[in-house]
């Protein structure tokens, strides 16, 4: 008999007032792919700490190579062949990209590691430049870091959360290669992901967890999406009505605008030209660092630089204005990241309330002068149930809140709003099943009442669901918006590498529409 390559038996870990692992076990064969699926607040984060040795579990044994062992640090991890890449990565902003690799490899030199990135990055297609600094880098640039870095320390077994969150179809391809190559090669992998599909395709085993406790074990290439959901959340996630609407009056309106970064490793744009109307939902798909970000900052105000009559909302130029003056003309506006520009970290879900909510909004009577902290508590508690967050109510601080939660807070908080234009960012990444269903069931809800929504997003499947209209991003330029029901995850895969050409309107030709009729464009 092979000896397992890890082994959990009765592992638990309580904070107060909640069970994060409840007498866990777990068994990863070597060359196995093994999933950990679970709603968001589940524990799997929680497990994959103690694994890592960057939690202390209150109980229970863990086994490597069949050899009881205590990890006390992630250093005793790496040496024992234990790698993991976080779903909110541990980089150092102020450091290039090779310098945060070389500080888990200190026996090379610089140059030495240097070498070894750009030749793991060809092997396994991942692209990246060692010389540039982390916090010029967007999350899917992030990630590839993360992984080349766990990849360095040749792991027996490799930790992946979340990993695909960031990653374009074709580049999440070439990644399953990578994994698949790696399980070949005697590697285990734990990969935790919402994305049932990749489960499916990727791994051999699954271990489901629900609220800390292992409610099945089961090999997902044996299971459906519906059958997995249901171990998962109990349920199937609701499916999602996309009635179609005609759009009424232009809310915003992009014409040729042209910006050059302000970060030297930024993204120019270029002639970007794009409107949304009222009652339409506008996707932009595109890999993560082709200027999405730069786009977002132009359209929130966050950016005024935009060139006088760039950016129009109705019949107003806004490209001079600042955020509170675009929110005042009903612009609400959810950033990709959460913690630092969606919300203060160290203050309350309520305090968190007041970021958008101050000046002349039609604020709900909490603010206007004096904070009367009962309304504004009373307001916060509403929306986290409405939105079903898991939080210990409005005084919760953000930072306490799981990724996912924090995430339904803040997309709750500027619908709550009634805006007439909502532009989103990466509405449910690192979002479960559940969740997601009930993120996009609200935009598309704002839709059917008659705002115009953008939607930014890396998600392929996720874009598909809610758009009315695609564009794609890529190197600063937009491409044209083609009509949901010609789009292809194919097409739209490859004009993320920026291969449209100008003729590719509304209309590009009966081949499209020839598979967009063969259902090509649901789930690839």
């Amino acid at each position: 008999m092979t000896l397992p390559r890890l082994q959990l038996t009765g592992i638990t870990k309580a904070y107060p007032g909640v069970v994060a692992n409840s007498d866990v076990s777990l068994t990863v064969m070597p060359g196995e792919t093994h999933a950990v699926l679970g709603e968001n607040g589940a524990g799997k984060s929680t497990l994959m700490k103690i694994i890592y040795g960057s939690i202390k579990p209150d109980a229970g044994e863990m086994r490597l190579n069949g050899q009881p062992i205590v990890i006390h640090n992630p250093k005793e991890a790496r040496a024992n062949g234990i790698s993991m890449v976080f779903q909110h990565f541990n980089l150092f902003d102020t450091m290039t990209v090779a310098e945060n690799v070389w500080l888990g490899l200190a026996r090379e030199s610089l140059e030495q590691v240097t070498a070894s990135i750009i030749a793991k990055a060809n092997e396994y297609g991942l692209d990246i430049d060692p010389a540039r600094p982390v916090h010029t880098l967007s999350v899917g640039e992030m990630q590839r870091v993360e992984i080349i870095r766990a990849l360095l320390t040749r792991p027996e077994l490799l930790i992946l959360d979340e990993p695909t969150s960031v990653l374009t179809p074709q580049a999440v391809e070439k990644l399953f290669v990578v994994l698949k190559k790696l399980a070949s090669e005697g590697c285990s992998i734990l990969y935790i992901s919402h994305k049932l599909h990749e489960i499916r395709e990727l791994c051999t085993a699954c271990t489901v967890l629900r609220g800390g406790k292992v409610t099945g074990v089961c090999n997902p290439q044996e299971e459906s999406n519906a059958s997995l959901s249901r171990l998962m959340i109990g349920a199937e996630p609701p499916q999602l009505e996309h009635r179609p609407r005609k759009p009424g009056e232009r809310r915003m309106q992009v014409s040729n605008l042209s910006l050059e970064r302000e970060d030297q490793f930024g993204v120019d744009l270029e002639g970007i030209s794009l409107e949304v109307r009222a009652g339409e939902v506008v996707g932009i798909a595109g890999v993560s660092g082709n200027g999405q970000k730069e786009l977002l900052y132009a359209l929130s105000g966050e950016d005024c630089r935009a060139p006088v009559g760039s950016i129009r909302m109705g019949d107003k130029d806004v490209s001079k204005l600042h955020p509170g003056a675009r929110r005042s003309l009903g612009l609400h506006f959810v950033p990709e990241e959460r913690l630092g520009r969606g919300a203060v970290p160290t203050l309350s879900l309520a305090h968190n309330l007041l970021l958008t909510r101050t000046g002349a909004i039609k604020h709900p009577g909490f603010a206007g002068g004096w904070i009367q902290v009962n309304k504004l508590e009373d307001h916060a508690a509403e929306i986290i149930k409405a939105f079903n967050v898991k939080a210990g109510g409005p005084q919760a601080l953000a930072k306490s809140l799981s990724g996912g939660n924090l995430q339904k807070f803040i997309v709750g908080r500027e619908i709550d709003a009634h805006p007439t234009l909502f532009i989103v960012s990466q509405p449910t990444w690192g979002v479960d099943v559940g969740a997601a269903a009930q993120i996009r069931g609200e935009i598309l809800a704002l839709r059917d009442a008659g705002c115009a929504v953008l939607v930014v997003s890396e998600e392929l499947e996720e874009l598909f669901e809610v758009s009315d209209r695609l564009h794609v991003i890529a190197r600063g330029k937009l491409s044209p918006s083609v009509p949901i029901a010609q789009a292809t995850v194919e097409k739209i895969g490859e004009w993320m590498s920026g291969l449209w050409s100008v003729e590719e309107g509304p209309d590009a030709g009966a081949a499209t529409r020839a598979a967009a009729q063969h259902g090509g464009h649901h789930h690839a």
